[in-house]
């Protein structure tokens, strides 16, 4: 069992808020929210305010904060909140006694296969449903860096939620040509993009008569570092 980590430093209500709201935001999106968006949330004036309170929670040591993006905040040991919930809550590997998902691992997907085909299931992880907000169907080996601020790491497990549609801003796993790949979705009068959350990637943008197809939606994550 992974233990929720406890925080040396007791918050601030304020605090508090500003940490659900990240939580809530990662819980809903897959990426946590920018200093303007916190702002705006809470009635800040400006986004120097979120930024003290996101230092604040930093050096408690409820967040880690990325240098060089807007986006760069990571919860710590891989924190999610459900919404409304009031706790925080993390994935782990099965515990005695809890309601559990058996979630197929998809690891590397040979082209133009399905991605749930069974020479693509590399084994079985029973995890705790109630951890998921939106029930995952499988579990997807990422590979690369290219999602990086958005705290989805080389070699970290996906939960994937089956689906064919995603709303602008969603992290979905998507097959374009022979390759799957995860990325942020966005559809504009031009096309579809799909942008990565690391700078050193370049945005793909996916041409009319270009196959693709979204395979389904993140819905959480376990750290790779939480199966060593």
């Amino acid at each position: 069992m992974i233990d929720t980590p406890v925080l040396p430093v007791k918050l601030t209500a304020r605090q508090q808020q500003i940490l659900e709201l990240i939580q809530n935001a990662i819980a809903r999106t897959g990426a946590p929210p920018t200093r303007a968006e916190i702002a705006n949330e809470l009635g800040f004036k400006s986004a120097n305010a979120a930024e003290e309170h996101l230092q604040a929670l930093a050096r408690k040591g409820a967040i880690e904060l990325v240098s060089g993006t807007s986006r760069g905040i990571r919860l710590k040991h891989g924190q999610m909140h459900q919404a409304g919930a009031g706790r925080a809550h993390q994935l782990m590997l099965a515990i005695p006694g809890l309601a559990q998902l058996a979630l197929p691992l998809v690891g590397r997907v040979a082209a133009g296969s399905p991605i749930l085909a069974q020479e693509h299931v590399d084994q079985t992880y029973h995890v705790e449903g109630s951890l998921f907000q939106h029930r995952p169907d499988y579990l997807l080996k990422v590979r690369g860096m290219s999602m990086r601020d958005a705290g989805i790491m080389d070699g970290d497990l996906l939960a994937v939620q089956s689906t064919r549609e995603a709303r602008n801003g969603q992290i979905v796993v998507a097959r374009l040509g022979e390759e799957v790949t995860v990325k942020r979705f966005q559809r504009t009068p031009h096309g579809i993009e799909l942008h990565a959350e690391n700078p050193d990637y370049p945005t793909i943008m996916v041409a009319p008569d270009e196959p693709f197809e979204i395979e389904g939606l993140a819905v959480g994550l376990i750290r790779n570092t939480m199966l060593m």
